[in-house]
């Protein structure tokens, strides 16, 4: 395991970022820490009211959500929702994620390049870790 690695394994355990951003949103947002839909796994999913309601698109986490941790490969039991998201939403769909896409833990895009290759889902690359930053990537990917 080379230092990169070391430093993306460290990196996506300790997220200051995050924790600071939901500090924030606890304090100043708090209606934004509210969940809206709340489902075991993306399995239980209704794309096509998603879509109904006015969802333009979807953007998923990587680990712990499409794969499991530090895997570039989708988890199984998610293929059919995934595909079935993909006929409702066709290409408005992405993954944003730190451990691949993230230019500091993944520089050459090799880990993004595996994970679309994996999933048929192109992978959003990004500077910032998230959740600091903006929408500004996601956007540029997906509808600009």
């Amino acid at each position: 395991m080379g230092w990169a690695d070391v430093k993306a394994a460290l990196g996506q355990r300790i997220d200051l970022e995050g924790i600071v951003s939901s500090a924030a949103v606890l304090v100043k947002d708090r209606h934004l820490a509210l969940p809206h839909v709340a489902v075991p796994d993306i399995r239980y999913m209704d794309w096509t009211e998603l879509k109904r309601k006015g969802f333009r698109g979807v953007v998923f986490d990587k680990d712990n959500t499409i794969t499991v941790p530090y895997s570039l490969a989708l988890w199984g039991p998610l293929g059919s929702s995934i595909e079935r998201c993909k006929s409702v939403f066709g290409n408005d769909i992405a993954v944003f994620s730190n451990s691949a896409g993230l230019y500091e833990f993944d520089p050459d895009g090799r880990k993004a390049r595996a994970l679309e290759g994996a999933t048929g889902i192109r992978v959003i690359r990004h500077r910032i870790k998230k959740p600091a930053g903006t929408a500004e990537e996601i956007e540029k990917t997906l509808w600009l």
